[in-house]
């Protein structure tokens, strides 16, 4: 089981890659868009299962340099807490460097410990020749992979839908994916839109979207529906609450603090 919790902080990190919606093109000035983040955001999310509280993970965006040219820069880190830590210590490093403007990466690392299991990867994004060049500093070996169009990374993924994905678009159980590339693999992740709901949270009652992400069932979740996620319907597009059945027992994932947002955090008080 400590394994199988120890997957959801790869999982949960994807979703709030892939599924902190959206922001819509503004019309006054094509081609460019109202960015709903900026450098200084923070998100600290706490991980429980059942009524352990196993882990936390926090997001944060900085300004800085690549090669000279100015980009964003965003770091993520996950780690068990408690007697999950004494257990089965995890301590996961991300980091990615991408467009400010075009939201895609050009610099992504990996550098984790899970259970004395360790991985270290830099990868190194061509979108021209649409080539990922893979760094294993761990063996010491580089390998050449192609991507497809607008790859995105496990972490840069987060800030390109959020960015450019339209979401008042979308309608009830309608799907929609992103092409990938983690590790040294290509995949396409893909989501169905259930419709919108005011969640109750430890902030009070916040107006989300509702998600669900198709996962693969087997050994850690039941079936292929396993997994809820709640997106804030404001102007900052925050994963808010993420809850996943498992095989055994269940798994929930909450925004614990935040902190330098765009947009004002929209709460009902009534």
């Amino acid at each position: 089981m400590l394994i199988k919790k120890n997957k959801l902080l790869i999982l949960f990190v994807s979703s709030i890659s892939l599924l902190g919606f959206t922001q819509t093109i503004t019309e006054s000035t094509p081609g460019e868009v109202k960015l709903p983040f900026k450098a200084g955001e923070w998100f600290e999310f706490r991980i429980h299962y059942g009524f352990f509280n196993a882990s936390y993970a926090t997001l944060e965006l900085s300004q800085d340099t690549l090669n000279g040219k100015p980009v964003l820069h965003a770091k993520g880190y996950g780690t068990t807490t408690g007697l999950a830590r004494w257990f089965f210590k995890v301590e996961d490093h991300y980091d990615t460097y991408f467009d400010e403007k075009k939201i895609i990466p050009y610099w992504f690392i990996r550098d984790i410990y899970e259970g004395g299991y360790t991985k270290n990867l830099e990868i190194n994004f061509d979108h021209i020749q649409n080539l990922a060049h893979v760094n294993d500093l761990k063996y010491k070996k580089q390998r050449t992979f192609k991507i497809s169009d607008s790859a995105q990374d496990l972490i840069s993924a987060f800030y390109y839908l959020r960015a450019f994905y339209p979401s008042n678009r979308l309608k009830p159980n309608e799907t929609f994916s992103i092409n990938m590339f983690f590790d040294k693999e290509n995949y396409v992740f893909k989501m169905k839109f259930l419709g919108k709901e005011t969640l109750h949270t430890k902030f009070g009652k916040i107006r989300c979207m509702k998600f669900r992400p198709y996962v693969q069932s087997g050994r850690v979740f039941r079936e292929q529906e396993s997994v809820t996620l709640w997106i804030t319907d404001d102007g900052n597009k925050i994963p808010i609450r993420l809850q996943a059945n498992l095989a055994i027992g269940s798994i929930k994932v909450d925004l614990e603090k935040f902190k330098n947002l765009v947009a004002p955090f929209e709460i009902q008080f009534n």
